[in-house]
């Protein structure tokens, strides 16, 4: 399982490079412009500039609109900024099909520039709260817009979690059906340690997290110290170990 971290600008990026023995992604996010909201094209750049090379850096596009032409212009900006893995919230789209046609204008968009680039469908697991797409369709609408990966985040941080909207048993389904259609698999939205083994055990790809590895577990004032990343990846490590051996006992 990947850890990414989402600093929200240049000084908590430094603070992920001195973390960056025990992260995967250093994912750019604006958390006051909402869950999955855009940074500037100069911070993306910034922040490729201090994390270390071997260090992919991850970009999101806001919680977008249904206005394809709109998004794929903003994923084209991401990755032209230096971010290798592109993460669109399809916020504004009510059906499946709005969703693909997004995705598709965004792969196409970003793929045309860097063929290696890395395009993450992310949807949310409070779905139902905002009007958008059912989550458990997210791995369909990437896998028919040739994207790379299905994510889940939640759109309301209001102290609920993942698990609060999609249990853990739906969670499973949602990887298996990532898994399914070749993809990977990204779990997000107030992710806690608590919550590492059943990650572990569902088979999850990519964690996201913020609130986790700040201050006071805050994501909006509080700032990443290197320290909870640590003690996450930490937590991380152990549960791969007991899920590893649980898994060759029963075999």
């Amino acid at each position: 399982m990947l850890l990414l971290v989402s600093p929200d600008g240049i000084e908590e990026a430094l603070d992920c490079a001195k973390a960056a023995e025990h992260l995967d992604i250093v994912d750019v996010k604006k958390p006051d412009e909402g869950s999955l909201g855009a940074n500037f094209p100069w911070v993306i750049k910034e922040i490729r500039d201090v994390v270390p090379a071997d260090k992919p850096v991850s970009a999101t596009v806001g919680d977008v609109p249904y206005k394809p032409g709109t998004v794929a212009q903003a994923a084209l900006g991401a990755v032209v900024s230096g971010a290798t893995y592109i993460k669109v919230g399809l916020y504004g789209c009510t059906t499946p099909e709005q969703a693909i046609d997004v995705m598709r204008g965004v792969v196409r968009a970003v793929k045309d520039h860097r063929p290696d680039a890395f395009v993450v469908a992310s949807g949310y697991a409070d779905a139902h709260r905002i009007g958008c797409v059912n989550p458990l369709a997210l791995p369909d609408i990437a896998l028919r817009s040739g994207a790379d990966a299905a994510m889940l985040d939640t759109a309301v941080k209001d102290g609920t979690r993942l698990f609060d909207h999609v249990p853990p048993e739906a969670c499973a389904e949602f990887v298996r059906r990532a898994h399914g259609a070749g993809l990977l698999a990204a779990l997000a939205g107030s992710v806690q340690a608590a919550d590492l083994g059943t990650l572990t055990r569902i088979g999850t790809d990519i964690v996201g997290v913020r609130g986790a590895v700040c201050e006071r577990g805050d994501r909006t004032t509080g700032r990443i110290q290197p320290p909870l990343v640590a003690a996450f990846r930490a937590e991380m490590d152990r549960h791969a170990r007991e899920h590893t051996a649980a898994v060759t006992a029963a075999s």
